[in-house]
């Protein structure tokens, strides 16, 4: 992107290693399967704040000794019916527009593929995408996603939401981006400005620890809220990073106050080289059941899991039912014991 230069970026095992003072070895060796890129002010977030960062943006061994992941865990590739594109539900699609991010997050989904020659998108591919979205009018909802989308210059990025908006059945154009978390810089109010003209148009952005929420990312953020759009995080669980209640509640009172509501608390995916961040399910209910009641509901997220082999997001919450019949017996957020009639008065 020609308004960021390289200088903004290490993207090398060498420059990761002297910067950190840590081994190149191990970084060479995990660099040569999956690469790495680290934004230079995510690097001084990780100087500032340690491991739970460190976790997410440096290269681990771990990551090539994993027998449980699968490479392409929601099956993107078989329900991707052009390069580009994948539609698993029957009114949205997913449209993948980059290939980089400002950083290479360890856990991705896509680690497959992202920052990979074999995943760039081209005009073509655009261009076939656009062609199967006009003709499925059950579309009406698109997320451009990647890589990450703001990673492209400002010109191409309009060029792909002007086209969609051509589609008159798409109503809805979604954004997935961490740029407000690893390089809020690149959120100008020129940015913003291009945005709000092609309402409705909502952003998903992508936090996982208080530490990441900056002065530099509130004001990122504010660009786009000021611009009127809705903005919504969708947090991954991971392990030893942000798997704990304190820590989970620390980080959607500090969203809410940069007008980011938290959409999603994911499951970590089942995707090969992450197995070591991924929690148990009883983990996720465990922080969920202490957050629902004790945090306001704007701050509640949904936990959720996105079932392996493409069969979509499934919500999983704490169990509060203890028995359903003509009365229900439920818990409330306390552990206190209430009743319920469920039946229809004649």
């Amino acid at each position: 992107m020609s308004s960021i230069s390289s200088e903004t970026f290490l993207t090398t095992p060498e420059a990761v290693a002297q910067a950190l003072s840590i081994p190149v070895e191990p970084l060479q060796t995990v660099h040569s399967v999956y690469p790495l890129r680290i934004s230079a002010y995510y690097l001084d977030l990780i100087r500032q704040h340690g491991l739970p960062l460190w976790k997410q943006a440096v290269p681990d061994l771990r990551e090539l000794d994993d027998t449980d992941g699968l490479t392409d865990p929601l099956a993107e590739e078989q329900l991707s019916p052009v390069p580009a594109l994948v539609h698993k539900y029957p009114d949205r699609a997913l449209l993948l527009v980059s290939h980089q991010c400002a950083m290479y997050c360890r856990f991705c989904t896509r680690k497959r593929k992202v920052g990979k020659p074999e995943m760039t998108v081209d005009n073509a591919a655009l261009t076939a995408a656009f062609h199967y979205l006009r003709q499925t009018p059950s579309i009406s909802d698109v997320l451009i996603s990647g890589g990450d989308p703001l990673m492209l210059s400002t010109a191409r990025l309009e060029w792909i939401i002007r086209s969609l908006r051509s589609i008159p059945h798409i109503m809805t154009i979604r954004i997935g981006t961490r740029v407000p978390c690893t390089l809020p810089l690149r959120v100008t109010p020129k940015l913003a400005a291009m945005l709000k003209k092609y309402h409705p148009l909502y952003i998903n952005t992508h936090f996982n620890h208080p530490a990441e929420i900056t002065e530099e990312a509130q004001q990122a953020c504010a660009y786009l809220a000021d611009a009127g759009i809705p903005l919504g995080c969708q947090t991954v669980l991971l392990r030893g990073v942000n798997d704990s209640a304190d820590i989970m509640k620390d980080l959607l009172y500090r969203l809410i106050r940069i007008r980011v509501r938290p959409y999603y608390l994911f499951q970590a995916d089942q995707t090969k080289g992450t197995s070591h961040f991924r929690t148990a399910i009883d983990t996720g209910l465990a922080i969920m059941h202490d957050l629902i009641g004790h945090v306001t509901g704007m701050a509640i997220p949904t936990f959720a899991l996105d079932a392996p082999g493409g069969g979509g997001k499934i919500p999983l919450t704490p169990e509060y039912i203890i028995h359903k019949g003509d009365t229900l017996e439920f818990k409330n957020y306390k552990g206190d014991s209430y009743s319920y009639p469920n039946c229809i008065v004649p």
